[in-house]
């Protein structure tokens, strides 16, 4: 990694789950070096939380625990001993960045919080990932996926208007806001250049959600006053068409804003009679007063077509379509094949594997995968005794006493 972007960059990751290994897991493919600290025994919980290959459990198996954490080193601390928490503060004077998303007790507890930090590491990044932030009247509140995809507005607007509102798949949140403060710490890193001086990082989720909803709901209301509703398969605050439809093998995504667009999509579609039915000339009303029925006029042309054909068809005319995918379809992609996103890695205990590499390019620094997730305490020699010069012949004793 001597060519990343981040190289010369130490991370004390003393995070779980999703959040803060997923922003770690950013750092650690730009270039970083990433020491994450788990718990002796028991590790980052999402090395239980699956999926396994077979559903056998297995801690060193856990897809999502091999996701988030490629790049990394493991070491073991038990911070509830005073020798687990002397060990970490000597890792932390070696660190650029602390990055954390403990809760506001045990944050309190174990003195990890910032301003506790801030005295003794003057010149670290601390980088924390909460719920609901730092500050403000939820700041001690527990939260998870659901409760943030609700306050960050995003299950106002997503399920059917006759059924309950609904949250994203698969920790959405979490992911985001890991990416999110990934970033966020690199400006602070760049700060810190001109400054000498770190700062903290307070991210939180709900937050996020709602940045990422602002782009779009914000200019919708001010305008339109609308706030957005649930509408299914559809968005319904824009023109129509912007709604997933059924084709011969699944479904496309059509999403035809500009008139010109939509034109060549009807183009497309050939002669129809109910093109020239003045009911079907606006495009606003079709999408918010009667979308079912306007998408009930262009189904049927769909389904006639697979989605890759209605992909190439779209391209040709500069439509904006794409497919929906499962998952064989998208291992099996030719562009991103082609382009070598997937990365092959090896773990010793779960075998040859394929992950998605970084979403973007950079020339003079690539991002690599470089190393598999780390088995549990995996480096535990190579920092303590390599890095800290604790004595070898300390770490079996360490070990049965559970500080490691």
């Amino acid at each position: 990694m001597a060519n990343g972007a981040l190289a010369g960059v130490r991370v004390v990751e003393w995070g779980d789950f999703v959040s803060a290994p997923f922003c770690g897991k950013v750092l650690a493919e730009l270039g970083a070096d990433v020491i994450k600290i788990e718990a002796p025994g028991l590790g980052d919980s999402s090395r239980r939380h699956g999926p396994f290959p077979g559903d056998v459990p297995h801690p060193e198996r856990s897809g999502l625990f091999l996701l988030a954490n490629i790049n990394k080193r493991s070491v073991t601390l038990d911070l509830g001993t005073a020798s687990g928490r002397e060990l970490l503060g000597r890792l932390l004077d070696t660190a650029d960045v602390f990055l954390e998303n403990g809760s506001s007790g045990q944050r309190q507890e174990l003195g990890l919080d910032y301003e506790s930090l801030k005295p003794r590491y003057p010149g670290m990044i601390v980088t924390s990932i909460t719920p609901y932030g730092l500050t403000g009247p939820y700041r001690d509140y527990h939260g998870c996926d659901l409760t943030v995809n609700a306050l960050g507005g995003l299950s106002f607007g997503t399920g059917y208007p006759h059924r309950e509102p609904l949250t994203t798949p698969l920790y959405q949140a979490s992911y985001l806001a890991g990416v999110g403060a990934a970033f966020a710490t690199a400006v602070a890193l760049l700060a810190r250049d001109l400054t000498g001086t770190g700062q903290l990082v307070d991210v939180a989720e709900a937050q996020v959600i709602g940045v990422l909803l602002s782009g779009y709901h914000l200019p919708t209301y001010i305008y339109r006053g609308v706030a957005g509703w649930r509408s299914g398969n559809r968005m319904r605050l824009g023109l129509f068409p912007n709604c997933v439809l059924p084709c011969q093998d699944g479904y496309v995504c059509i999403d035809a804003p500009q008139l010109e667009q939509y034109r060549r999509l009807l183009d497309l579609m050939g002669e129809q009679d109910w093109m020239e039915n003045p009911r079907y000339r606006n495009r606003r009303a079709m999408s918010d007063e009667y979308p079912e029925e306007a998408e009930s006029l262009i189904t049927p042309w769909f389904m006639q077509h697979t989605k890759r054909e209605i992909l190439e068809l779209c391209l040709e005319k500069r439509i904006p379509c794409v497919p929906v995918r499962n998952f064989d379809e998208v291992l099996a992609e030719p562009q991103l094949n082609d382009r070598q996103f997937f990365q092959p890695v090896t773990h010793p205990e779960a075998g040859d594997l394929r992950f998605p590499g970084p979403p973007y390019r950079l020339g003079a620094t690539p991002c690599r995968l470089v190393r598999p997730a780390p088995t549990l305490g995996q480096h535990n020699e190579e920092v303590l005794c390599g890095e800290l010069g604790l004595n070898r012949a300390e770490l079996p004793a360490m070990a049965r006493a559970g500080i490691i």
